[in-house]
């Protein structure tokens, strides 16, 4: 089992924000900032760290060509980065599960340190916007604490 607690304290004291490299087509790196979360897929149960992703986005083509990311999170001087395979959950991926998407997207919604006043608008609005969840397995952490490598 993957130790992911010095990414969860980083990730918490950096109120969640995170870098999420991606790669082009080109072979160049794609990075964006996002809110990113400690969280189990649903599926399988394999400790990553999750974000929701916009339809149509480019770090969502490029996740579908090439199935991994990686999320660095900042606090301070310390860092944690995670990196591995992606499973993608989503109106337009991962059909396969019976999983609830809506309460699937809450939850790393909720796992990013975010919260809601109204739930049936937010689950309108991902919805509108074709929202998928992603989850990034761990199967490389590395951080300037020792917490893997």
């Amino acid at each position: 089992m993957v130790d992911l607690d010095f990414v969860r304290a980083v990730a918490g004291g950096g109120l969640h924000l995170a870098v999420f490299a991606t790669t082009r087509p080109d072979g160049s790196i794609q990075a964006s900032l996002v809110n990113a979360g400690v969280i189990d897929d649903p599926v399988d149960g394999t400790p990553g760290v999750a974000i929701v992703a916009i339809g149509g986005s480019a770090k969502l083509s490029n996740l579908r060509r090439t199935g991994i990311a990686t999320v660095v999170f900042t606090h301070g001087y310390q860092w944690a980065s995670v990196s591995g395979v992606v499973r993608l959950i989503g109106p337009d991926d991962g059909g396969d599960t019976d999983l609830d998407l809506p309460e699937v997207i809450r939850s790393v919604f909720r796992a990013a340190g975010g919260d809601h006043e109204d739930w049936d608008e937010f689950d309108r609005v991902m919805a509108a916007d074709r929202r998928c969840a992603v989850f990034v397995r761990a199967d490389r952490i590395s951080s300037n604490s020792g917490a893997g490598g």
